[in-house]
């Protein structure tokens, strides 16, 4: 097979016309875009370049005219526990009071600290402490004109008393509607005889590079305004079950908490809620709690003051490229579930552990918190179908969503390391759970070597294994079997329910091949 090439762009003309028609070129701005549209010897055409039509704004002053009156400082007045003190004045000693009665400490201090903890000498009578008061500081944002206005939970956290200062200087009382620590937002109002100016929720999510201006009370300083882009949407950063923030590089500070992020049109697309920084100022990464969320918590808070959730009752964790190649899967998406709990919306349906949940009413879950998110957006009672792929093929399964309840535990597990056997192929060894008083189920693990697969999957000695490759084990020759069978069948990974701690959860080891 023969090699066909072309001419170099320009190869036919001398070398001083090229140097003219490149320094035209890059006059021109088109450097760099010499793609071919039509392959031609010795001709070629040049592709158009990417343009965008879209342009920075040239100041943001007509947004911030239009919005910053509707944001708002929030002072909070927290109450500090009274210590008891002595008339006069000294504290007292704390740990002496749960002393016995005949201890020789707490009879010198009845002697000379007084008849009673942090007593007086002499018989005097001691009294609490005035009150003391602490005062934080945060930001919102009025949503209505009759003064219901949004910050974040751990703004108002604790607090007795609310103080908010609008724009133009004029303070007003409000009342705490309701918080939600989970999502932290809060909902207070305003009781005046007068309409407050507001904003509204975007009805979309902003774009990556989208311009955003945020608008708060960093330091307490009051009204200040930043801006910045989006940099990054969906970002998981430990603060709760349902973290879905947006990234944003405007410079946000302490005291901004609570403070709207807006896009050029003057929508809340978020509330801002932390920032990272390891010096406590501004590094130009900052989280504000998306406005998709908000509004449905918000709303919900304006009901009734509460967040009522649905709930599904399954432990689950994230599909790794090792589990979805032992249960089938193409691709490594969706939730697991370690186990169905006990009473749950799920087990009644007939969830079970091993079970992939892929969609929620036709929407693709990408992981556990997209479903946690997902079942958390229905109320109680609601009916939901849940795509779930189970032994290699996918089905619907309807489930009656209950309300959000604390989440169970189950007892520790202990394993006294008799009766074992080694099983080779896994380099574990194991025993009966039911022989060593471990569990009633399930085999243990008892000790591993150095070079077990195992290890690197997380697997651990005390674990018990429940099931292998889907099927129950009580006895290592179990484990043993369906391992092998596991790897008889060309699979490159065994999947294991383990029990650790507590938590159910899926392991998938490495195998041998035949």
């Amino acid at each position: 097979m023969s090699i066909k090439r072309f001419p170099a762009p320009f190869s036919h003309l001398p070398r001083g016309s090229r140097r003219g028609l490149v320094a035209g070129a890059l006059a021109l701005g088109i450097a760099g875009a010499l793609t071919a549209q039509t392959v031609v010897p010795g001709q070629f055409a040049l592709a158009d370049p990417v343009r965008v039509d879209a342009a920075a704004p040239h100041d943001f002053s007509p947004v911030v005219a239009a919005v910053k009156p509707a944001v708002v400082s929030v002072r909070v007045k927290t109450e500090e526990q009274p210590k008891m003190m002595s008339s006069r004045g000294s504290e007292g000693m704390q740990g002496f009071d749960s002393l016995p009665d005949d201890h020789p400490l707490k009879r010198f201090f009845r002697r000379f600290g007084g008849d009673s903890f942090g007593g007086a000498p002499n018989g005097a009578r001691p009294h609490r402490q005035p009150h003391r008061y602490g005062m934080s500081q945060g930001s919102g944002f009025f949503i209505t004109g009759d003064g219901y206005l949004v910050t974040n939970e751990h703004v108002v956290n604790g607090g007795t008393e609310f103080t908010v200062v609008t724009d133009d200087g004029e303070e007003y009382e409000a009342k705490l509607i309701g918080a939600d620590e989970r999502t932290d937002l809060a909902l207070l109002k305003v009781e005046a005889k007068t309409d407050f100016p507001y904003v509204e929720f975007a009805d979309g999510p902003p774009m990556v590079g989208e311009w955003v201006v945020a608008v708060g009370n960093p330091f307490g300083l009051g009204g200040s305004v930043t801006a910045g882009i989006v940099s990054a949407r969906g970002r998981d950063i430990g603060a709760g079950p349902y973290d879905d923030f947006i990234q944003i590089d405007a410079p946000v500070n302490r005291g901004n908490s609570g403070g709207p992020a807006f896009n050029v049109k003057g929508q809340v697309i978020g509330v801002n809620a932390a920032i990272y920084s390891p010096s406590g100022g501004n590094v130009g990464i900052a989280f504000a709690i998306p406005a998709s969320t908000a509004s449905t918590v918000i709303a919900d808070l304006k009901d009734d003051g509460t967040v009522v959730r649905g709930w599904l009752g399954v432990q689950i964790q994230p599909v790794s490229k090792d589990i979805a190649e032992s249960v089938g899967l193409d691709q490594a998406k969706g939730a697991i579930v370690a186990e169905a709990q006990s009473d749950s919306p799920a087990l009644a349906a007939g969830i079970r552990s091993g079970d992939t949940i892929l969609s929620v009413d036709g929407e693709a879950v990408d992981g556990p918190r997209d479903l946690a998110r997902m079942i958390a957006g229905y109320p109680p009672e609601t009916k939901v179908t849940l795509g779930v792929w189970r032994d290699g093929e996918k089905q619907d399964i309807e489930v009656k969503l209950g309300q959000l309840q604390d989440k169970k535990t189950v007892a520790s597990l202990e394993q006294t390391g008799k009766d074992t056997a080694f099983v080779d192929s896994l380099g574990v060894e194991l025993a009966s759970a039911a022989k060593v008083g471990a569990a009633e189920s399930g085999v243990v693990v008892t000790d591993m070597a150095d070079d077990s697969p195992a290890i690197a999957k997380g697997l651990k000695r005390g674990d018990v294994i429940l099931e292998v490759a889907g099927k129950a084990v009580s006895e290592p020759g179990d484990v043993a079997g369906a391992v092998m069978s596991a790897s008889e069948s060309g699979r490159k990974a065994v999947l294991m329910r383990v029990e650790s701690n507590g938590t159910t959860r899926f392991v998938a080891v490495p195998v041998a091949k035949g």
